[in-house]
């Protein structure tokens, strides 16, 4: 009983502090972002700079920049070629919307006519209820794609305003890679040395499995992100999508939404495909649609407990009750909350 009454009394501690770093950490994230990020980048540099130190007898600092500036230059080409042709298929949607519209609108009109047919024995009453909803509908369609779109050109101008700072947060964060790769192995030792004898393996064992368990969690989120990003790139390359690119980047980003993910692209792309007569189009989406949700449900769990080490209902389990309480963030808050409950759980810490 007492040695269940203290591991209790850990337990609740540990989701304390826990639930404080959570929200400090996320709270402080637009000043830190630029060290966060670099601290990052140097633990994934960490091994390519030991073998160009050990294979080449490089110091520290002359594989650090190696490794940096190798590493730096293809995520920055990948950014530039994403970012250019994102920006193209933005501008030459915005350019078209309204012409999109007006082409839509009398396939909408002989719609409405065709439906017509269906309900000519209803009362007048309800078929001038009818006919008024679907124009009234069709002038917010209308109004609300103009409105989107100058929204659309306004968020572009705005997101060009901020490259001072996005460069000078890169700028930072590239830099900040540099000297925490070059340091990295250095502050190991001297963190160690920094330690209580008796505790010294038990604390560098912790840091080392929550570095592990970290980028597994990590690398989880990025497979399963990336294989709803391919699946919707070949569906919509094979549908003969336009802005192929574009939609595909927010159909993956919306794969983080709870409830309505990438529903919220397929579902209004399939209606608007079958409003323009482009049936196959239509049904194509829709199948594509239920595949590609059919196949996250079945290897998110598998992903995530395997390259975690937990247990897929805990892994269920942690989705579910996180996108209930607090949708993308609830998530993040209980799936780390396992992933660190499970590490110290190892280490015999709780």
């Amino acid at each position: 009983m007492d040695k269940f009454l203290e591991r209790f009394d850990k337990t609740i501690i540990f989701v304390v502090i826990y639930t404080l770093v959570f929200v400090v950490f996320f709270k402080t994230i637009s000043y830190t972002l630029p060290f966060v990020l670099a601290l990052i980048f140097a633990i994934a540099f960490q091994k390519p700079t030991n073998f160009l130190i050990k294979k080449f007898k490089l110091k520290n600092s002359m594989a650090a920049f190696i490794t940096t500036t190798i590493f730096s230059a293809i995520i920055i080409l990948i950014f530039v070629f994403a970012i250019a042709s994102v920006t193209n298929e933005i501008v030459t949607l915005t350019k078209n919307a309204q012409t999109y519209v007006t082409d839509i609108s009398p396939k909408i009109n002989k719609l409405m006519t065709n439906l017509q047919s269906f309900y000519k024995n209803l009362d007048p009453s309800i078929s001038s209820t009818i006919e008024q909803n679907f124009s009234s509908y069709a002038t917010k369609t209308l109004s609300t794609t103009v409105n989107i779109s100058g929204k659309v050109m306004s968020y572009i101008l705005t997101f060009f305003s901020y490259i001072p700072y996005v460069a000078m947060v890169i700028i930072f964060t590239f830099v900040s890679t540099y000297f925490f790769t070059k340091d990295l192995s250095t502050a190991k030792v001297k963190f160690a040395d920094s330690l209580p004898t008796h505790q010294t393996d038990k604390i560098l064992n912790a840091f080392t499995h929550i570095k592990k368990m970290l980028g597994k969690y990590v690398l989880s989120e990025l497979i399963i992100i990336g294989i709803t990003f391919v699946e919707t790139i070949i569906a919509y390359a094979v549908l003969n999508v336009n802005y192929v690119l574009l939609l595909a980047i927010i159909t993956a980003i919306c794969d983080f939404l709870p409830i309505v993910g990438i529903a919220i692209i397929y579902i209004p792309l399939a209606v608007i495909y079958f409003i323009s007569g482009n049936y196959f189009t239509a049904v194509g989406l829709l199948v594509a649609y239920a595949v590609i949700s059919i196949i996250r449900q079945i290897i998110e769990p598998k992903i995530v407990s395997s390259t975690m080490g937990i247990h897929p209902v805990a892994a269920l389990a942690a989705l579910f009750i996180g996108l209930e309480a607090g949708g993308i963030s609830g998530i993040f808050f209980c799936m780390f909350l396992v992933l660190f409950y499970k590490i110290f759980k190892n280490l015999d810490i709780l």
